[in-house]
């Protein structure tokens, strides 16, 4: 007796939208339980969906592009036993050609049906070119470049079955490049202007030396490199927020119509960009708790995983303040928007580079080379003032130029 089981889209995820990105496999292929089945994109992560059972995949309910709701049925998965050259298509074959030439059976099952789609719109043959998609397939990218490249050295510039004169595709001297807006870059949109139109922004900026954490780093960082742990400046900085927050703790609020909520719980979010893509915002969670190890691992492993589209729901959920660590990337100095509202505030860490600066040593005035950054605190002015803003990082800063080097493990200065 046939069963056939459907692979649904999860109940709980991270994010306001979902669409379905990629399938990994196609219809008529044979899956283990637990083979990765479908990856969809929510607004903030990337997310493999497994094959629920084993068998073969019957039926594909939602093409890539597609809304995935939770709950929404993405695929059918046959469980009988596969029979030698039984193959199930997500569709009925009818027959159909490209471009007016005939595609084998064999040939078309291979291809999405945007690549099909591409084939029938430019009458070219997928099975002629080299893809580059998950193991060599060809992927509508793939068909558009093909196409691109045919009107390069001469092809028809219009596809079969269009006529010019209603195309909205712009003559071949007028050519764009025009990337599709992906779900994250829609959501990183949305957010930055809710925010902005949301809360009044202001902007405070102060200059730290590093010179006491760059010889903190460079005694401990062999012996944080043994245990696996990358000793990175951004785990310094967090734990300068953790100090900071006991000068001003409204700087750790959410602000509501009625009140300030004022978290016991310090909860940091620190953006990690991922190029092209756009970025995450994974959270170390109760980061007053932590020793510097604890959050350098911690750090390492969601920037990790971020980068590889592995963190899960549970990672970008429930900060209550955010880091923007922009000098990473070559900036010296930057005023960022509050990436998740409500939250009140957000840190800005530009570039460290070395500077002429002047500095009192037993009265007098000396001319010196140090390492040196921008530091920036964005705050919502509804929640927060200058007295707030300017104290905060004035204790941010000082944790970070006098930072001891007696405990490896609690460098925080305590008054």
């Amino acid at each position: 007796m046939v069963d056939f089981i459907e692979v649904l889209v999860p109940l709980e995820q991270e994010g306001t939208t979902a669409v379905v990105r990629n399938w990994l496999k196609q219809a008529g292929e044979v899956v283990a339980q637990d083979d990765p089945l479908v990856e969809i994109e929510t607004d903030k992560v990337t997310q493999e969906i497994p094959a629920p059972v084993a068998g073969i995949v019957a039926e594909i309910l939602m093409m890539p592009g597609a809304d995935a709701v939770p709950g929404a049925v993405l695929a059918r998965i046959r469980t009988e036993v596969a029979i030698p050259g039984d193959r199930v298509s997500a569709a009925p074959d009818h027959g159909s050609t490209t471009g007016g030439k005939a595609v084998a059976k064999g040939s078309r099952d291979r291809f999405s049906p945007a690549v099909g789609s591409a084939a029938k719109e430019y009458g070219i043959d997928p099975a002629t070119i080299a893809g580059t998609g998950r193991n060599g397939r060809v992927t509508r990218v793939d068909m558009d470049v093909a196409f691109q490249a045919r009107k390069s050295t001469g092809g028809d510039e219009t596809p079969p079955g269009i006529d010019p004169r209603q195309s909205d595709r712009p003559p071949a001297r007028h050519a764009s490049h025009i990337v599709a807006h992906t779900p994250m870059r829609l959501s990183i949109a949305r957010h930055m202007l809710e925010s902005v139109t949301t809360a009044p922004h202001v902007t405070s900026i102060f200059e730290a030396d590093f010179t006491a954490v760059m010889r903190h780093r460079d005694m401990f960082k062999a012996e944080f490199a043994a245990e696996g742990i990358d000793l990175s400046y951004s785990a310094y900085i967090i734990m300068a927020v953790v100090e900071a927050m006991q000068a001003a703790p409204e700087v750790n609020s959410r602000w509501h119509d009625d009140h300030l909520e004022i978290f016991d719980n310090l909860n940091i979010g620190i953006g990690v960009a991922l190029g092209d893509r756009g970025l995450v915002v994974p959270v170390i969670h109760n980061a007053q708790d932590l020793e510097l190890a604890a959050v350098a691992a911690r750090l390492q492993d969601a920037t990790t995983r971020g980068r590889d589209g592995k963190l899960t729901n549970a990672d970008l959920r429930g900060g209550t303040f955010t880091i923007s660590n922009h000098g990473v990337s070559g900036s010296l100095v930057a005023a960022p928007i509050i990436i998740n509202q409500p939250q009140s505030a957000i840190l800005g860490v530009g570039k460290i580079e070395k500077r002429v600066v002047v500095r009192t040593i037993d009265g007098t005035d000396t001319i010196q080379i140090r390492p040196v950054a921008y530091v920036s605190l964005t705050i919502d002015h509804r929640a927060l003032d200058a007295h707030q803003t300017n104290a905060w990082l004035t204790r941010f800063v000082k944790t970070l130029e006098e930072w001891s080097a007696s405990k490896p493990s609690h460098p925080i200065l305590r008054q």
